[in-house]
């Protein structure tokens, strides 16, 4: 058996399982995803009205609404944000004159698009900080080199979903202010960071200049992401997304998805984000109440509803055990593990934990409980 069959049967172990802390965007069949969205749609106003051609209609709704929960002038839907992100970027640097974009080497540019920003773009990117965390305002302000835009990603998924203090963002945009430089924010999972900052989604987008949002990644959404900023950059922008092949004839699942995604998944968010923390918890008396000679919760209190979690196993043991757990007690505690990565601890494996709805009834009994059932299936 290869590596991608191995894959399908383990997505499908997991998917199939009754009992676990987050559905996965793979779990259950397209048939079931479809009749959900058919099934939301039909209780909205005129079926959820007409299907979009070339941008228009759900996708101008889809648009309209983002820009109203971000406090943002204006935005413009894409069908990725890889492609939202490097025209964001691409539209800064003629409008700077600057070529350069500070961010950080574990943001999603720099790891997960081939390069795509100087390939592409001819853009070329510096970083103020190799610390798995956002960059200080003094690393910002004294970085040796000049950058027209400062890209921030939060959370910084790489790093373990980590976030700033909000004193410590409101610094770094204004040392990045200082420089003239533009600030954008690589918001895939923004929706999630309120809680953490105690701050509304509309003072956290306004403190940049332009925000890149997912409809995936949080909520729930088939596909799709969006670009909120002032008009005349959503206006340039929506130029790009032709150029780029991003003007779809039609894109109503996508659209529809992500206003259920709005109205249904956002509000939600902010309880998925404390109950994370209850997770993290019963986590943590696990591997204690076990004996585990090592292990990490990476936030201890996680920022968002999603963290790390480190172990001092080979993964493909931790990965079957994670399998087993499903097939003997229907159960999904943890899901694929990998190792560290280049630069990373020798003979430890990560994984990473989402919570949303299905997580809820987790007590933190349960989630110890369910740490020895795991743990006793490590062969």
């Amino acid at each position: 058996m290869d590596e991608t069959e191995a894959r399908l049967i383990q997505a499908k172990v997991w998917a199939g399982a009754g009992r676990k802390l987050w559905h996965s965007p793979i779990d259950g069949t397209v048939g079931e995803r479809l009749r959900e969205l058919a099934d939301w749609a039909a209780g909205t106003e005129d079926d959820g009205g007409r299907p979009d051609t070339y941008g228009d209609s759900l996708v101008e709704e889809v648009e309209q609404r983002v820009a109203d929960e971000l406090g943002l002038p204006a935005a413009v839907f894409f069908p990725t944000g890889t492609m939202a992100q490097q025209v964001a970027l691409r539209c800064w640097s003629g409008r700077t004159g600057s070529p350069v974009v500070a961010l950080h080497p574990l943001a999603h540019p720099e790891v997960h698009e081939g390069g795509a920003l100087g390939v592409v773009s001819g853009l070329r990117t510096v970083h103020p900080t190799d610390e798995p965390r956002l960059p200080t305002a003094e690393e910002v302000r004294d970085h040796p080199e000049p950058f027209g835009t400062l890209m921030l990603e939060l959370p910084l998924r790489d790093a373990g979903f980590v976030l700033p203090s909000w004193e410590e963002l409101v610094a770094v945009v204004d040392a990045a202010r200082e420089r003239d430089a533009v600030v954008h924010v690589d918001g895939a999972r923004l929706w999630e960071c309120a809680p953490h900052f105690g701050r509304g989604l509309r003072e956290i987008a306004g403190l940049a200049d332009s925000v890149y949002v997912s409809f995936y990644k949080s909520l729930g959404g088939l596909s799709g992401a969006a670009l909120a900023g002032p008009e005349s950059l959503t206006e340039e922008a929506r130029v790009w997304r032709h150029r780029y092949g991003g003007l779809l004839f039609q894109q109503f699942p996508a659209a529809v998805s992500a206003l259920r995604g709005l109205a249904v998944e956002l509000p939600r968010l902010p309880s998925y984000v404390a109950h994370a923390r209850v997770v993290a918890d019963g986590l943590r008396a696990g591997f204690e109440e076990a004996g585990v000679p090592w292990f990490r919760i990476h936030p201890e209190a996680p920022h968002t509803h999603q963290f790390q979690v480190w172990l001092p196993y080979d993964p493909e043991v931790l990965t079957g055990a994670a399998v087993a757990l499903a097939e003997e007690t229907d159960t999904v505690l943890f899901r694929r593990w990998r190792g560290p990565g280049a630069g990373g601890p020798p003979g430890v494996a990560l994984t990473e934990v989402t919570v949303t709805e299905p997580g809820l009834g987790w007590t933190q009994d349960d989630v110890r409980e369910a740490v020895r059932e795991f743990l006793s299936r490590m062969a």
